[in-house]
């Protein structure tokens, strides 16, 4: 938000219109508590505690971190996304931006959260068209292949915090 007044961004991006504004604050002051908790936590649960600690998930931890994404992205579909185009209306705003990059993490992991989602599949689509399909994927480039990552990870630099992450994540 600074950096989009700061520099005289295009209006669309952090609208001057306030019911606009209003919606692009609004989904931004959701996000962190809703897509990104629960997002992150399934890149957590599927790939970094299993893989990198080499410590075996539980399935119902799994299927439960799994249905709390799923009911959040059904809250974003319906609450944020609407009939919409973007979550602001008819143009790319930077609340799409956040929502991209937090909604796309657990692809890293292996699990397509786009997969019989086909509001949010073409919502995805026109971001990428919108930031451009070259920079779009440049940027999810390290997300995307994060598994390919955690196998030249080394794994002893988790052995510190195991205990903690295991407790949080598995307690």
């Amino acid at each position: 938000m600074y950096l989009a007044e700061k520099f005289h961004s295009p209006d669309h991006w952090y609208p001057a219109d306030l019911q606009k504004r209003a919606l692009v604050n609004e989904y931004l002051s959701w996000q962190h508590s809703a897509i990104r908790m629960h997002a992150a936590k399934i890149i957590w649960l599927k790939l970094l505690i299993p893989k990198a600690m080499e410590v075996e998930v539980p399935k119902d931890k799994m299927d439960s971190a799994i249905e709390n994404l799923n009911g959040t992205l059904k809250q974003f579909e319906e609450k944020f996304l609407q009939d919409r185009p973007f979550i602001v209306g008819d143009q790319i705003s930077l609340a799409d931006l956040v929502a991209v990059v937090e909604i796309i993490q657990p692809l890293g992991a292996g699990l397509d959260v786009f997969e019989n989602r086909p509001k949010l599949r073409a919502w995805k689509d026109r971001v990428r068209e919108a930031v451009g399909s070259e920079l779009f994927d440049e940027a999810h480039q390290n997300i995307l292949s994060c598994q390919e990552i955690v196998e030249t990870m080394d794994r002893n630099k988790f052995e510190a915090y195991k205990p903690q992450i295991v407790k949080y994540f598995l307690s």
